[in-house]
Parts: structure tokens; sequence; C-alpha cells
């Protein structure tokens, strides 16, 4: 196929997830963050309307810790739009992780070729973690997308360094200060073009005042990108510059942060700060499909084979690969991170949903590459083709039946069927499958009273394993939700970390996917003495 007729196929591609988005945002449940997120962005929005003088954002939970950016246009929103606010946050939330998405395809289309973009963009529309998290994973999906969009621009600096533009310096700054605006971790841009600078000038030459002249050079055309970031920083994350030290502080509690919170991984339960080194990594292996894997593997090949082949010196060659070195750093450094901090982690790889981009346009590059190389041994090639073919059916199919619960999507390396793997990994951690849990619990009540009427129309108390505005959300008003868990007449709950098994009751109903139960919905009402009674998950 011909360059032009893939980029076809990618906008054919980005077409169907425009229409997808628009016609499914409403599909989605509410996650367990949603609403403190929310109400700091409202909060935000008081302190900017009251000419600053209500500063009660800042003493809101931990929530000043982060930026608002997402929060505050999501409040604004919320004014002008008449949606309900939920969906409001979804479809802004899948927008943005839209646009992570051209930023990959445009990265990509930089480094290789039209082939390689569209496998990218493939790439990523089979990811549960990225096409299925972006209409509830607000801030991590949108924090990815200003990532990716800021190693764009760093790439395209990389080709001109040492000289900068200054449209494409303030193009970098708007790409990170949004980052910043959104969590402290967008400090990881500017550690990868400083990384990016100091190997640039290695490159250059051997002298070091060269160097430190090729640094001040790129310095001064990185004064504008900084005074961008840190006005945009400033605007979204006002606390962030309200101190001297608060951009310390923020740094230190989230890479040191721990409470007493369990995770899992491969069936083995443990306590956030205990986690391995590899949690991370083991994650990555079972959540992204695996013609993904298979991309990323293809391409490590590849690079080691080149580099075992150069015909020059190794400086001679990586100083007319800055571009690819800007990748490699996106893709390295956070691993690097995690082997060495060993930050408290949950969720799998959730608060690493920004480097999902970067590690696509690596499988799709290996992939293109892979299918290029093979090119003079067509048995071959074919018989890669249908392979990439199948397990790329196999990953669209799996999405699709996993629908609106995208994001608990994991490979056949996680377990032989998801009646395995929801047992031994985060399944559905943010409770979204309380959409239809809710949906069942209001018909179950409906059909009873239909059938057997009765004076009694309420309230019905309902214990939620969750956030109580999770279940309040989808019931009406003859439910209360409430925290006495005891006195519960129904309860509702995931089966994440076998919070479902908490409560005793008769099952009303449970929302599958695969064969998994997702969410349980129970009747209590006929339960007495100790079996009222909550206890602890079993841990198996």
């Amino acid at each position: 196929m011909t360059s032009n007729a893939f980029k076809k196929l990618s906008y054919a591609l980005f077409a169907f997830l425009v229409i997808f988005v628009l016609v499914t945002f409403k599909h989605y449940g509410i996650s367990n963050d949603e609403l403190v997120q929310h109400t700091y962005g409202q909060l935000l929005v008081k302190f900017y309307a009251s000419g600053f003088a209500d500063q009660s954002a800042f003493a809101y939970k931990n929530l000043y810790l982060y930026g608002g950016f997402f929060d505050l246009v999501a409040a604004l929103l919320e004014k002008a739009l008449p949606l309900w606010v939920w969906d409001i946050r979804h479809l802004l939330s899948a927008i943005f992780g839209l646009v992570g998405m051209i930023g990959a395809y445009k990265v990509t289309r930089e480094l290789a070729n039209e082939r390689a973009a569209f496998l990218t963009l493939l790439m990523l529309a089979l990811t549960g973690a990225w096409s299925g998290a972006m209409f509830t994973h607000t801030k991590d999906v949108s924090f990815g997308a200003c990532m990716v969009w800021a190693l764009y621009y760093t790439l395209l600096i990389s080709k001109q360094l040492p000289q900068i533009p200054l449209k494409l310096s303030i193009k970098l700054g708007i790409a990170i200060g949004l980052a910043l605006g959104l969590r402290i971790g967008g400090a990881f841009a500017v550690i990868y073009l400083l990384l990016l600078v100091l190997i640039a000038a290695i490159l250059h030459s051997k002298k070091l005042g060269s160097r430190v002249t090729f640094c001040w050079q790129a310095a001064k055309g990185l004064i504008p990108a900084g005074i961008v970031a840190f006005a945009l920083m400033s605007l979204c994350w006002p606390w962030g510059v309200m101190g001297a030290d608060h951009i310390l502080i923020a740094a230190k509690s989230f890479s040191h942060f721990a409470f007493n919170m369990n995770t899992i991984a491969n069936g083995e339960w443990i306590n956030i700060g205990d986690i391995s080194r590899f949690y991370l990594f083991e994650y990555l292996a079972v959540r992204l499909p695996e013609i993904f894997l298979l991309g990323i593997v293809l391409a490590s090949c590849l690079l080691i084979a080149k580099l075992s082949n150069i015909q020059t010196t190794y400086r001679a060659y990586l100083s007319n690969k800055l571009p690819e070195i800007s990748l490699a750093i996106a893709v390295l450094f956070p691993i690097v991170f995690v082997l060495y901090d060993r930050p408290a982690l949950y969720n799998g790889v959730r608060h690493f949903t920004f480097i999902i981009p970067p590690l696509a346009i690596v499988a799709g590059i290996g992939l293109s590459k892979a299918w290029q190389a093979l090119a003079h041994h067509k048995t071959w090639q074919i018989g890669f083709a249908a392979t990439g073919m199948a397990l790329t059916l196999n990953a669209a199919y799996l999405m699709y039946s996993l629908h609106p619960y995208e994001y608990v999507y994991y490979n056949h390396l996680a377990g032989k069927n998801m009646q395995a793997i929801e047992h031994k990994w985060e399944a559905d951690y943010w409770s979204s499958s309380l959409i239809d849990a809710g949906k069942m619990l209001t018909d179950y009540l409906s059909a009873e009273q239909n059938n057997n009427p009765t004076e009694h129309q309420g309230p019905y108390y309902v214990a939620v394993c969750a956030e109580a505005f999770q279940g309040q959300a989808y019931l009406d008003k003859r439910f209360q939700v409430t925290e006495d868990w005891v006195l519960a007449d129904f309860f509702m709950s995931s089966t994440n970390m076998n919070c479902d098994q908490v409560l005793k009751g008769k099952m009303v109903g449970t929302v599958e996917r695969l064969g998994a139960a997702l969410a349980v919905v129970k009747d209590r009402r006929e339960l007495q003495g100790e079996d009222r009674r909550p206890h602890a998950p079993p841990r198996n």
C-alpha cells in the first residue's frame, strides 16, 4: 500500500473514533475520584471569580497538590452546556484522549512514515488502558495527551538544536505548562528536554567549551517556553506558585506517598507501599494487546541489530538520531524512575498512563519496520501479516465485548479467561460498572412493586462498595445510599478486590462481560443477626 493509502486509513480510523466518542460517551459510569476532582474545579472557579479572595480550593482534601486544568475547564463547561455534569467530563476526557492520539500519530510520522503512524493510531485504539480509559480517567488521560504533545515539540526542537525558533519554543511551553497544570509529573517533560539538550551537546563536540556554548544557545531559545509554561501552570495550579516550596512539596508527596491500601498483581495481594519494583512492568505486560507487545519486541530487536552493525562511530551515528533519542528518553526515563524510586503504585498502569502513547509509537514503528524487513521474503511477510491481523481482530473483539468497560481489558498473558483474570489483577477499580448495577436495582424494585403493591415506597437503604455518590447517581428517590451497612436493604459493588463479598444477600443481578462478573446487586432485606454484618473480603 502507498503512503497516501495509509494516510487515508489513519483519517478513516480517527473519524470512526470521533463518531464512537460522540455516540457512546454517555455509556460510561462515574469514576471514584470524579466528585472530589470536579469539586476542586468548582472551587478554582470561585477562586478566580472572587478576585482570589476565596481560597477554599487550597484547603480541600489534598487536591491542592494537583493542577486543576481539566477540572477547571469541566467546571466552566458545566455552566455552559445543557448536559449532565458527568457526561460533560467524560466527553471532555475523551476529547483529550483523541488529541493525545493525534499527537502520537504526528510523532510517529516524523520518525518513520504513514504506515507506522497508522499502526501507532491502531495500537492506541486497541488498548483499553488508553481508548477505554479515556472516558473516565480524566486526569490520567488528559495528562498523557499533554505529555505526548510535549514530546512532539521536543522532537521538532531536536532537529534544530541549538537554535530554537520562537514559535516552536512557545508551543512547547504550552504543552509543558498544561501538563504541569494537571500534575507535578509534568516536570518529566522538562527533564526529557534537559537530557536531550545535554546529550546533543555531548554529541556535538568533544570540547567542553563548545558544549557549554551549545547548551547556552539552547537555553536562550527555551526561555519563551519556560515563561509560557510557568504562566499556564500558575493559571491552572495557583497553589503551586503561592509558596516558594510548594512545587517541591508536591513532588515529594507524589514520589513517596503511601496509605493503607492494597493492590493485587498476578493473584498476590500487596500493600501499595510494599509493591515490587516490577509492578508497572507486570501490568504493562498484561494490559497491552499482544499485537502491541509484538511491536515493542520487534522494535527492540531491530534496534539491537542496527546498533550492532553500524558502519561508523556511535557518536557520528547518534548525532543524526536526536529525534529518535527524544522518544527513547520519553520511554526509558519513567521506567528508570520507577526502578530507582519505587513509588507506591496501584490501579495497574493508571498513574503511568502517559507512557502508553510513547510505547505505542515504538510498537507502530516496530511493526512497520518488520514488515519492510520482510519485503524480500514474501512467504514470511504474508505469515507476519496474517499473525498481526489475527491478533488485531482478537483485541478488537475483546474491546467490543467489554463495552463500556473497555478499560478493564487484559491480554491472554494475564490468564486463560476473564473469570480467572478478574481475581488475579485489578479489574473495575473505578467501579464504573455501577452504572449498570444501579439500573438493575431500579428495575428489580420496580418489578417487585408492580407485582406486589405495597405502601412502603422508600427510602430503601443501599450500601455501596464505592463512593456513595457513584451509587446515588443512578438510583431514584426511592433509594438512599447509607454508610450504615448493617442497616442496608440492598448492596451494590464492583467485584474488584472481592469487594462484592463484604456483605451477604440474595443475588439480584450481575453485570458481566466475557463471562466475568464486574459488579453485583444483592437484596439483604430478609437477612437477620450476624448475616447482616460486613466482613473483610477474602484474598483469593
